[in-house]
C-alpha cells in the first residue's frame, strides 16, 4: 500500500512539473520590446529570435518614419541604404535619376510635357500618385526612398523564414501560356488576368496606374496581387530577369 501511494505521489509530482514547463513554453513573453499576440506565441522563442535578427537586417534605419492610417509603418531610408543595394552585384552601384542617353522620341515628348506644364495656370497644385500614408500630407524627404517596414506577422504568414519575400514555386508565368488561352486561368488555385506586349525593340522604361479597391481574401494562405512586370530573357534558360511593382494584400487585409 505504501508503494502505491509513493508511486501516485511521484506521478503527480511529474505531472505538475510538465504542466509548469508547458506554461513557460506557451506563456506570453516579450522579445526586444515586441508585444506578441496569441498568433505569434505559437512560434518558438528561438524562431522568433531568428526572425527578429532578420528584420533588423532588412529594415534599414530610417531618416524619418511615417505612420499610415491602415497600420503600416513607412520608413524613409537614405537611397544608399535601401535593401536592394545589399546585393553583392550592386556594390558601389551608381544611382542615376535619368539614363545617360534617351531615345529621340522620348526627348521630344519630354520637351512637349515641359512646355505643357509651363502653360498651366499658375498656382495649380501638382498631381501626386496617392497612397494611404500620404493622407496626412507627409512625404519622404529628397534623397530617401519610402519602404514599408516588415513585421514579425509578415514573416510568420510565410511558410518559413527562408520562403519570406519569395514567390511560390507554382506561380504561373504569363509568357508560358498558349496564344489561344483565356485571359482568366484557373490552375492549382491560381487565378489571374493579364495584358502584355512583346517586341524586339529596346524598352527604356514602363509605367502603370493601378487602382485597387477592397480586394477579397477568403483563405489563410491566399493573397491578391496587382502589378506591372518588366521581363527579359527566356523562361527555359538561366537568363530570366524581372522587375515588378504593384500592390499585394494577404490575410491581414493591409495593402503593401
Amino acid at each position: 500500500m505504501g508503494n502505491i501511494v509513493a508511486n501516485k505521489n511521484g506521478v503527480l509530482y511529474l505531472l505538475l512539473h510538465l504542466l509548469l514547463l508547458c506554461f513557460l513554453v506557451v506563456g506570453e513573453f516579450d522579445l526586444s520590446g515586441l508585444n506578441y499576440t496569441k498568433f505569434i506565441r505559437q512560434a518558438s522563442r528561438l524562431r522568433l529570435e531568428r526572425i527578429q535578427k532578420h528584420l533588423e537586417k532588412i529594415n534599414k534605419p530610417p531618416l524619418i518614419t511615417i505612420q499610415s492610417p491602415d497600420g503600416d509603418i513607412i520608413d524613409c531610408v537614405h537611397k544608399r541604404k535601401q535593401p536592394a543595394l545589399d546585393h553583392p552585384l550592386l556594390k558601389n552601384h551608381k544611382i542615376q535619376k535619368v539614363p545617360p542617353e534617351m531615345p529621340k522620341r522620348l526627348i521630344q515628348e519630354e520637351v512637349r510635357n515641359s512646355m505643357s506644364n509651363e502653360a498651366t495656370i499658375k498656382g495649380t497644385p501638382r498631381q501626386w500618385q496617392w497612397q494611404m500614408w500620404h493622407s496626412n500630407g507627409t512625404r519622404c524627404p529628397k534623397g530617401t526612398v519610402p519602404i514599408r517596414r516588415s513585421s514579425v506577422h509578415d514573416v510568420l504568414r510565410a511558410k518559413s523564414l527562408f520562403h519570406f519575400g519569395k514567390k511560390q514555386p507554382g506561380f504561373i508565368n504569363p509568357a508560358r501560356r498558349r496564344a489561344d488561352a483565356p485571359d482568366i486561368v484557373s490552375g492549382n488555385g491560381h487565378e489571374h488576368a493579364i495584358a502584355y506586349t512583346g517586341t524586339t525593340q529596346e524598352f527604356y522604361g514602363a509605367r502603370a496606374t493601378i487602382n485597387v479597391w477592397d480586394p477579397s481574401i477568403e483563405e489563410v494562405n491566399e493573397f491578391s496581387l496587382s502589378q506591372i512586370w518588366i521581363l527579359s530573357g527566356s523562361f527555359d534558360g538561366s537568363d530570366l530577369n524581372s522587375i515588378e511593382a504593384g500592390w499585394q494584400t494577404g490575410q491581414s487585409g493591409a495593402l503593401w
